[in-house]
């Protein structure tokens, strides 16, 4: 059995008489895709922004790898090898691709902003920046503006910043929203030649990707896991099936 990578345990945020996360505790292993799934309002990003350190948890732990990270800050998660996405893509739209990505290249390394202009002609960001795009498919759009690159390229632009700093674990939230099924096919065959390669966490709605990628997932409800197991398991448990009552994507995940 695989190692764990990223150990969970009994971790509670509350903001004010709301529970957002209500005694968490998962592991993820190291070379999974694990998924976090459930309905809008179970928790799943602030459980995100918690493993990230963005939020601090009002009690339980997170490892990562033999690390109590629980009240590391964000940054230095960063550098052990935690690399998140987010809903919204932040991305410098003003910059090439290239230019978008030698920046998260920098920044991982630690070095300051303020040579940008002969960052860009210095070969120890741009190859791996290179590398990185390659790794999501965009090398032929290294020198478009991103701004000029649609909603998926800018998804993908992300992505490649987020491998940028060679993370052992990437943390993905909602990477196809706003997708169409196109972008959103492209994205799950992406995602499913990256997890050969680093492990993930990811949260998402498109159940039919989930279930097309995930090795594991875990559901949460109101703040709390309600099951966590196989593709298979999750498919039969009749919790799950009632929690999703009524929403559309579980049903077209299961059609037929």
């Amino acid at each position: 059995m695989a190692e764990t990578l990223l150990a969970v345990s009994g971790l509670t945020k509350r903001f004010g008489g709301i529970v957002a996360s209500d005694n968490i505790t998962l592991d993820v292993r190291k070379g999974e895709l694990h998924a976090i799934i459930g309905p809008n309002g179970a928790g799943k990003t602030t459980l995100i922004s918690q493993l990230t350190g963005e939020l601090k948890p009002n009690a339980g732990a997170v490892r990562f790898g033999e690390t109590d990270i629980t009240a590391m800050p964000t940054y230095q998660r960063s550098l052990l090898g935690l690399a998140r996405s987010f809903q919204i893509t932040s991305i410098f739209l003003d910059f090439t691709a290239l230019q978008n990505v030698a920046l998260a290249v920098q920044a991982h390394a630690g070095h300051s902003f303020s040579f940008w202009a002969d960052a860009r002609r210095d070969p120890a960001l741009n190859e791996p920046a290179l590398a990185a795009l390659a790794r999501v498919g965009l090398q032929d759009r290294a020198n478009l503006v991103a701004s000029a690159m649609s909603h998926g390229e800018h998804r993908q632009l992300e992505l490649a910043m987020a491998l940028a700093g060679k993370p052992r674990m990437l943390l993905l939230d909602e990477p196809m929203a706003g997708m169409g099924p196109d972008e959103s096919a492209r994205m799950v065959a992406l995602l499913r030649a990256l997890k050969s390669e680093v492990t993930i966490l990811l949260i998402e709605h498109d159940m039919e990707a989930v279930f097309a990628l995930a090795d594991c997932i875990t559901v949460l409800v109101y703040g709390r896991v309600i099951a966590s197991g196989s593709p298979d398991e999750i498919r039969g448990n009749a919790e799950v099936r009632r929690a999703y009552l009524g929403e559309g994507d579980w049903e077209r995940a299961h059609a037929g």
